[in-house]
This record gives C-alpha cells, structure tokens and sequence, in this order.
C-alpha cells in the first residue's frame, strides 16, 4: 500500500490493456515518444506529434529532414509510447507499439493521410511523412484496487 500526498494510505492495482483498448488510446492522443536507434549508444527518444491511422494500424507524423528521420529509415524499427499520469492518486497508464518504420512517399497515400489530420507543432517544414505499423502493441493501467 502506498501513501498519497496526504499522508493517507492508496492501495492501486496493476492492470494489462487489451489491443483493442491501447489502439482507443492511440486515436484518442496526439502527443507521443519516439524511441530510435541511431547506430551509436542508447536509442533516442523524441517527442512527436501524430495521429493514429486505424486502416494500416500506424502512428503518422511529419518530420524534416535529419537524424530522426535517417535513424527512422535506416532501422526500419522503432518503439513509440504514450501515457498519462494522475500523480495526486498514483494512477495512470501507458500504451507502447514496436513496429516497422517507412517513410510514406505514396502521393495517393500522402493525399488520405493529409485529411486525416497531422499537424506538427514544431516550427519549420516537415515534408517526410513517416508511419509505424504496429507489430506488437502493449498497456498497462494503475488504478485503485477494488474500484475505489
């Protein structure tokens, strides 16, 4: 049992999401981290804006040209998360996909992707369109035990 910021003892549970309930998280966020590996040392974590595409089962973001993105497509793998936390009540969840990397160079493909929102928040241009199609998706949620 932990305590809360009061003092008062909080007895939380440790939940597995189903795939169908972390792929509701994903269309639901727009927020997210990257995690690459750039051929030399630990990998590189990166925060994007993106949007979940239900039909190919990816995340989406723009990017400009660069490290990310050479790491992006040379790999061809990388790992993305999401999450949300609740530190007052020690609550919150986390879903992760790891999946196959590719830069989107479709025109037509380019066209659906444009209508279904991405919108990166960092100046410049990001004309690289990328897609992580989900090879393995996972989430985990803290709750309080019993329903409390």
């Amino acid at each position: 049992m932990n305590a809360g910021a009061s003092g008062e003892p909080i007895d939380n549970e440790l939940l597995e999401l189903s795939r169908e309930e972390c792929l509701e998280l994903l269309a639901r966020c727009r927020f997210g981290r990257l995690a690459v590996c750039t051929g030399e040392g630990a990998p590189v974590v990166r925060p994007v804006n993106y949007v979940f595409d239900g039909p190919s089962q990816s995340v989406v973001f723009r990017t400009a040209p660069g490290s990310k993105l050479h790491a992006l497509v040379s790999s061809a793998k990388a790992t993305f998360e999401i999450d949300d936390a609740r530190p007052q009540q020690r609550t919150g969840w986390s879903v992760i996909i790891v999946g196959v990397t590719e830069e989107v160079i479709s025109p037509s493909e380019i066209r659906r992707l444009q209508s279904i929102g991405v919108d990166p928040w960092g100046p410049g241009e990001k004309a690289h369109w990328v897609r992580i199609r989900a090879w393995t998706v996972s989430g985990r949620r803290i709750t309080p035990a019993h329903g409390e």
